[in-house]
């Protein structure tokens, strides 16, 4: 029962945080008003939690992994098997490159507000190709994971169904229904909209043909404690199943061959403060196309096989779903 990792007694505890501050939300609905924000957070931390857990799965056993699974796919907001067609078997092999359903340039390769606020539509539309491949794939070869997948988008759906039921049997349909927006399907939102808005700001302008460029991180103190390392992000793609908790150390031994304009020591308002806020009007803060772009393929090189790419031909199926 107990995590694999000591540092996962922390994803434990703010797992329990989520849904012990919903049951407060549900027990009071007076205090939604106060508290729906600080459910946003959480939401947010288990849609990286779930990231994290679908690359280094949270416990050695795999019934214990899927039961982590189907609790913080309520509070995600989505089925946790979506990060393996998606992210751990797509985005991590193409990175940003054409095939990747995460694209940030699909459109335009400007970055300005309007497109890093839509990229959440954009994004969910093209990755349902992989996940509906996934899912076709998984009935036809393997009907043990598709019958696991299936169970997860079943209990999914159902939890969400019982969570609104008993907020209206609680509290009548007008209030129930305000307390189970405000407390449980905002944050949902919020968590999937923000976590595609970070692989965002991770990739745009970066260059995804080099070995250590291909990725934006963040050093910043708070946002790695609150987002359990997500900051350190080229780190991550370059040893994606790496625990979390070790992401910091990786990140300090490969900094020195990151380009200086990839590491963000801004606090992460003020980053984006001066990229949508004030960089049109003084385009120097803002950020330019860092070596060749996404969509310009090599000519007559050898392209960058980085150890993700490596370690995904191996090891990319070995998730909390398929371990």
């Amino acid at each position: 029962m107990r995590p694999r990792f000591s540092a996962d007694y922390r994803t434990l505890l703010w797992v329990f945080f989520t849904m012990l501050l919903v049951g407060v939300q549900y027990a009071r609905p007076e205090l939604v008003k106060y508290l729906w924000w600080l459910s946003c957070y959480f939401a947010l931390s288990c849609g990286v939690i779930a990231h994290n857990h679908n690359h280094c799965p949270t416990f050695a056993s795999k019934g214990m992994n899927q039961l982590f699974g189907y609790v913080i796919s309520t509070w995600y907001g989505f089925p946790v098997f979506a990060w393996i067609p998606t992210h751990n078997l797509n985005h991590h092999k193409y990175v940003n490159r054409a095939g990747d359903a995460t694209i940030t340039w699909r459109f335009t390769n400007k970055r300005v507000a309007w497109v890093a606020a839509t990229y959440f539509f954009v994004s969910s539309y093209y990755q349902g190709f992989p996940i509906r491949a996934f899912l076709n794939k998984a009935r036809e070869q393997n009907p043990s994971l598709y019958r696991r997948v299936q169970t997860q988008r079943l209990v999914f759906v159902l939890a969400h169904a019982a969570l609104l039921a008993l907020a209206i049997a609680l509290h009548g349909l007008k209030l129930g229904l305000y307390t189970y927006v405000l407390a449980v399907a905002v944050p949902a939102f919020f968590a999937l909209w923000t976590i595609m808005l970070f692989n965002y700001e991770q990739h745009v302008h970066t260059d995804p043909w080099s070995a250590h460029n291909h990725s934006r991180s963040w050093e910043g103190w708070w946002v790695n404690f609150l987002l359990f390392n997500n900051g350190y992000h080229a780190a991550h793609h370059e040893n994606p199943g790496t625990h979390w908790s070790r992401l910091k150390a990786i990140h300090a031994e490969l900094a020195p061959q990151i380009d200086a304009r990839l590491i963000v020591k801004d606090n992460l308002w003020l980053y984006f403060a001066k990229q949508y806020l004030f960089a049109p009007f003084f385009p120097s803060l803002g950020s330019q196309q860092l070596g060749r772009a996404p969509f310009e393929p090599p000519q007559g090189e050898l392209e960058v096989v980085t150890s993700a790419d490596v370690e995904l031909g191996e090891a990319g199926t070995n998730t909390a779903m398929v371990s």
